[in-house]
């Protein structure tokens, strides 16, 4: 598959002709290529966006829900198609891609194809001055959104979908990694009836697409997912240029277990949070910390689920764990595991798994490793792979302690069913979510978002379009 750019709602090659091989991470072969865009294609993007903001952003809330809601009709009505590629684009398995990644992408069109008509401004009367104050939301103009690799089509749309129901119009940059779902959607929003030039989809690596669209003047605001590194690099471009910022960045999460937990339920949902999608999900809960009491059970339990997880081919039926994204995050993760052997023990998994016929693919056996300090390097630099940590812990402060020390804040998984100590724990969790027996259990209604170095903002809800819109107020004396 040759993947092109979406400009003006038609499909275009690179102006420069340079193009870079899309790989499938189940058997390590080259099955595509995408463009690597320069500035000339994101300043194409740019002017046909900013011809189609004059007309897109004075349409009625009516009509811009209307189009997203057949976004995501279209996008359930493509789910296979959007599923296999999504599978094979990220090596994530076939029945995960099906259950979540695809249904969530035509969720995030159809929610905010409701929100935006419930969205509301303010009001306020100044009794006694005969004056009243109201404030206007208004769409900012083009926008940039970018986003990563681990979940394509999944968090593409969840930037897209506020920005263009908020009547902006967006120049949006994929992961180069992972491209094929983003491409494909391009076809969807035209049959859809999306205004040309509304949407820009446009391929290539961060270093130059990502870079050229954070630094272009008149890209007034970018929303990012990624590392925590590369945010911090387009806050120092985008800050001289007073653009506004979302930037959802990485993290260290701890899953925190008490004794008296709902043990069967924390240990089935544990293991899912250590290892769905490969361990690459910014949520995932990669630091555990056990009480004591429960430490050995927990131990001799998880390690032996682990080692029963079926790790293969995306599309086989009993896959539970595919490959790793690409042939260089393997690498750095293994990386990360011979470090890990050198700080804790590794208690299953650590090795490179060769898949019958798919030899040259990228996987990786679910990893354990026991720690004896959550000061080690494991426990402190995010991953992003199927590898987490154990350590056991004495009482409440002594969790609170290694859970808070990091220089992450992303989110925070409790287990336990003592109400005053879940009440005094997340009120004092340095995260910007927490779960408290359950993990991803998401109401798009919800802010998301982090704390410290996982990033600033909020996306999901009214504050996805709060962040696509300039509030202005107007003062009115009667």
């Amino acid at each position: 598959m040759k993947v092109q750019n979406y400009i003006n709602g038609n499909y275009q090659n690179p102006i420069s002709n340079q193009w870079l091989n899309n790989y499938c991470p189940a058997n390590g072969e080259i099955y595509g290529q995408t463009p690597n865009s320069s500035k000339e294609d994101v300043e194409a993007a740019f002017q046909v966006a900013k011809t189609a903001f004059q007309k897109w952003s004075k349409t009625t809330l009516e009509e811009r829900s209307k189009i997203l809601i057949k976004i995501a009709e279209l996008i359930e009505i493509n789910l296979d198609k959007l599923a296999e590629a999504e599978s094979e684009d990220n090596g994530k398995p076939l029945s995960l891609a099906k259950s979540v990644d695809i249904p969530r992408a035509a969720s995030n069109f159809r929610f905010f194809g409701h929100a935006i008509t419930q969205f509301s401004s303010e009001s306020h009367e100044s009794s006694g001055q005969n004056a009243i104050n109201y404030t206007l939301r208004q769409p900012i103009g083009v926008v940039g959104c970018i986003s990563p690799w681990n979940l394509p089509l999944y968090l593409f749309t969840w930037k897209i979908a506020p920005a263009i129901a908020a009547g902006n119009c967006v120049v949006a940059k994929p992961s180069e990694v992972t491209p094929i779902t983003a491409y494909l959607l391009g076809d969807i929003c035209t049959k859809a009836g999306l205004p040309k030039g509304v949407l820009n989809i446009i391929h290539g690596k961060g270093s130059t697409t990502g870079q050229a669209i954070v630094e272009h003047p008149d890209i007034k605001a970018i929303s990012f997912t990624g590392g925590s590194k590369t945010g911090a690099q387009i806050a120092k471009i985008a800050a001289p240029l007073f653009k506004k910022l979302s930037l959802e960045l990485g993290g260290k999460n701890p899953n925190i277990i008490f004794a008296d937990c709902d043990y069967h339920a924390m240990l089935e949902t544990t293991l899912r949070s250590s290892f769905s999608n490969q361990g690459q999900i910014c949520l995932s809960g990669s630091r555990i910390f056990i009480e004591e009491a429960l430490y050995n059970r927990f131990k001799t339990d998880f390690v032996k689920k682990t080692k029963a997880l079926k790790v293969g081919h995306p599309r086989e039926t009993n896959t539970v764990i595919g490959a790793l994204v690409s042939k260089p995050h393997l690498e750095k993760v293994l990386s990360n595991i011979e470090i890990g052997k050198k700080e804790g023990t590794v208690l299953c998994g650590g090795n490179k798994i060769t898949v019958k016929n798919y030899e040259n693919g990228y996987y990786l056996e679910p990893t354990i490793i026991e720690i004896s300090t959550n000061d080690c390097k494991i426990n402190q630099e995010e991953i992003f792979g199927p590898v987490v940590t154990l350590m056991p812990f004495k009482n409440e402060n002594e969790a609170l302690e290694l859970a808070n020390n990091v220089t992450y804040g992303l989110s925070a998984t409790l287990w336990t069913n003592n109400l005053k100590r879940t009440m005094r724990i997340t009120h004092q969790l340095k995260a910007g979510m927490v779960w408290v027996n359950t993990w991803m259990h998401r109401d798009l209604r919800t802010p998301f978002g982090g704390v410290k170095a996982s990033g600033i903002g909020r996306e999901g809800g009214f504050e996805a379009l709060r962040f696509f819109t300039e509030s202005k107020n107007v003062c009115i004396k009667y």
